[in-house]
């Protein structure tokens, strides 16, 4: 039995954490993956697995075995994509992290036409509003709706993105009329937490200069989406990404205000681990994405 198909059954025991679920999961008995474990355990000459009946863990050699292996099996099974590419169709799976505000909102559906265009590939996708390290937690590539800093991961702007400050008409005439950043701070404001600074927001002036803002309101939800039924029921203003905004705006059903204060410096970005070979599956992802933006934006 050769080393690699070793190191491939360590790995499934470990990511489906426990040697039952990875029976299950890749159809082998749970006898010959033990079998497989241990051959590996007494060809490196320690212990990767501590093995009791109520518990499944990893020992200090288990953890750094599994972080180097993992790597280089993914590098294995990218350069067969690679070299499979033009031969065939896309099969497999793509684990793909990114925001509930992007599954949730129309643009969601950018990647329910790729699932339907690319039947043979499994997409597993997990909205979460959380920064998720994507070698660490095993996923191909991310979305990430951000001003994108430096992160050593391989970036392509999939479009650009913007927030607007909205209200109804009603509200801002109730209110008075609402001319610079500053006055948020006076009247009710939706706040959604999922922005890094809740109750303080970024606007940049007329010269260039910050302006910081500290606001607070009768709402403090997670949800965008959330903010936004709030702001047309009337009950304050709320920072909404323009890919749900735009129709409101459109109608007229609300307004945008201190358009010339807000930064225009994010955009929504699939990012992916630096990789000597790029799976085929996560280079035709990115690609049929960034073809969607552009023909839908």
């Amino acid at each position: 039995m050769d080393t690699l198909t070793r190191i491939r059954a360590f790995i499934d025991v470990v990511e489906a954490e426990g040697f039952s679920a990875a029976a299950r999961k890749t159809g082998r008995s749970k006898a010959l993956l033990s079998k497989y474990v241990r051959e590996l355990e007494d060809e490196l000459g320690a212990l990767l697995l501590n093995r009791t009946t109520r518990q499944f863990s990893m020992t200090e050699a288990g953890h750094t075995y599994y972080r180097t292996a993992a790597d280089i099996l993914k590098e294995i099974d990218n350069l067969a994509d690679l070299v499979r590419e033009n031969n065939a169709d896309l099969k497999g799976k793509l684990k793909v992290t990114l925001p509930r505000t992007f599954i949730d909102a129309e643009i969601g559906q950018s990647l329910i036409d790729f699932a339907s265009e690319n039947p043979e590939l499994a997409l597993e996708i997990v909205a979460e509003d959380r920064f998720v390290d994507l070698i660490e937690e095993g996923f191909d590539l991310g979305i990430r709706i951000t001003k994108l800093d430096d992160s050593g991961m391989i970036a392509r702007k999939l479009s650009d993105f913007r927030v607007y400050a909205c209200a109804t008409p009603a509200f801002i005439e109730a209110r008075g009329p609402l001319t610079h950043p500053s006055e948020l701070s006076r009247v009710p404001f939706l706040i959604d937490t999922n922005s890094r600074s809740h109750n303080s927001l970024r606007f940049i002036d007329t010269d260039g200069s910050p302006i910081s803002v500290s606001v607070s309101g009768p709402i403090e939800v997670n949800s965008p989406q959330a903010t936004l039924r709030a702001a047309r029921a009337g009950l304050g203003v709320a920072m909404i990404p323009d890919f749900i905004a735009r129709p409101y705006l459109a109608s007229g059903e609300l307004v945008s205000l201190f358009d010339e204060y807000i930064a225009k410096d994010r955009g929504i970005y699939a990012v992916y681990p630096h990789r000597r070979y790029l799976p085929a599956k996560v280079r035709a992802f990115v690609d049929y994405l960034h073809a969607w933006f552009k023909r839908y934006s």
